[in-house]
């Protein structure tokens, strides 16, 4: 979710593989935080008592099972998809979100739906990376019926920039809590397949298992969870250990992921229950059937990852002051 509370195939549409020429690394420039090298860097002094601290609140979601989710789309729009305005919904956040027009490339789907109408009524992000204007646009709570298009939350990312350590601005949410893009922390299969994720992945933990009402850099935002004083905040950065036995996964897919945790680790970005977050093979050219599976990284416990520090933790306010998207 954008901002949960307590409770909470056409010719056209096609996943993309970022041009460097346009953003310079994995769709934004070298320097981004989640294309850093973090394999030397030592864990932050409080990561013994937080690991312990999410162990004793029940560990990953999903009882507790370090899982992987596949639902999530990457779309690429150019110079001829139209751009569509939509209706705000109430999961539409003002100064947070962007009501600007959006690319929607014909034959494209909503994360989990098998076209644009958010039937299943789940998170339904709608991502569009459009590298002829430099764009990535990720929404939230996207419903497109018809001529009918409803839309919550919309964050429209300058893809030639590195953002500041602000992001889009501070106290301000994206079309994750976290006030991350999305898209740069999904690794795909075709990256898989070629045996390297050459970034930090995303992953999401149930609100219950959240530090309440705080967050950490890089993120500029989280929500009201229920976490107890020592559970990891939004925007907390692991690792897995570089001890980690590799050769005890059961594939060399699983192994990919692994050394990408390694190296770049995961950050938090949401709430939920399956940890670990990929895109779907719908558009992509290889498949995850026979590469890997939603629970090949199951041997993976919470006691297996130490905590990157980045900043004290900052208390939420929802006060977003917004900075300017460049021309």
């Amino acid at each position: 979710d954008a901002r949960p509370t307590d409770a909470q195939a056409g010719e056209d549409a096609r996943v993309t593989e970022p041009d460097a020429g346009t953003a310079g690394g994995h769709y934004f420039p070298a320097g981004s935080f989640f294309l850093e090298d973090v394999s030397d860097a030592p864990a932050a002094d409080y990561s013994d008592d937080m690991i312990a601290a999410l162990r004793a609140a029940g560990g990953w979601g999903n009882r507790d099972r370090f899982q992987i989710d596949f639902s999530l789309e990457v779309l690429q729009a150019d110079a001829s998809t139209e751009k569509r305005a939509f209706e705000r919904t109430s999961a539409f956040y003002d100064p947070d979100c962007d009501h600007v027009p959006m690319p929607v490339p014909m034959g494209g789907n909503l994360e989990g739906e098998s076209g644009y109408a958010c039937e299943r009524d789940g998170d339904c992000h709608l991502i569009v990376f459009s590298p002829l204007e430099r764009r990535l646009y990720e929404m939230w709570r996207a419903d497109i019926r018809g001529d009918v298009f409803q839309g919550g939350c919309l964050a429209v990312w300058d893809t030639s920039r590195v953002y500041p350590e602000t992001g889009r601005g501070e106290q301000c949410t994206s079309a994750d809590a976290a006030g991350f893009p999305i898209a740069p922390l999904l690794f795909t299969a075709d990256e898989v397949a070629a045996g390297e994720i050459a970034h930090a992945i995303r992953f999401i933990l149930p609100n219950d298992r959240v530090r309440a009402s705080r967050y950490v850099r890089p993120a500029t935002h989280g929500t009201r969870t229920r976490g107890g004083p020592d559970t990891p905040p939004y925007g907390v950065h692991f690792r897995l250990r570089a001890d980690f036995p590799l050769d005890s996964l059961p594939n060399e897919g699983a192994r990919t992921v692994a050394r990408a945790l390694q190296r770049y680790g995961m950050y938090h970005a949401d709430g939920g229950n399956i940890a670990l977050t990929a895109q779907s093979d719908r558009h992509t050219t290889a498949s995850w059937d026979g590469l890997l599976g939603p629970h090949d990284l199951r041997m993976l416990q919470v006691e297996d990852f130490e905590v990157i520090h980045h900043s004290d933790p900052i208390e939420v306010t929802f006060d977003c002051r917004r900075e300017p998207l460049t021309e």
